[in-house]
């Protein structure tokens, strides 16, 4: 499956799932805790099952601002071998 998860997002249904997950043993120890497993889990993969059936990508977002700041170097800029634009 292709990863639809940005990576802000993956680090905080990580931690958020598992924290809110452990309360089921833990905390109030009541078992419906054990639904933020899924959170948990979905962003340690990288994929959400309903953010493909509802085709949203916030990977994309991520890598679209990633672009604005590294643009892609010219054909010249890549013939000359400068790996970082303005570095000589």
């Amino acid at each position: 499956m292709q990863k639809n998860i940005g990576d802000f997002e993956r680090v905080a249904r990580v931690i958020g799932g598992g924290v809110l997950a452990s309360m089921a043993f833990w905390g109030p120890k009541k078992p419906w805790y054990l639904a933020f497993a899924i959170p948990a889990i979905e962003g340690a993969i990288g994929t959400c099952a309903l953010y493909s059936a509802f085709h949203i990508n916030t990977r994309s977002v991520e890598e679209d601002q990633a672009n604005v700041y590294f643009p892609a170097q010219s054909p010249s800029e890549r013939a000359a071998g400068n790996p970082i634009v303005g570095v000589s």
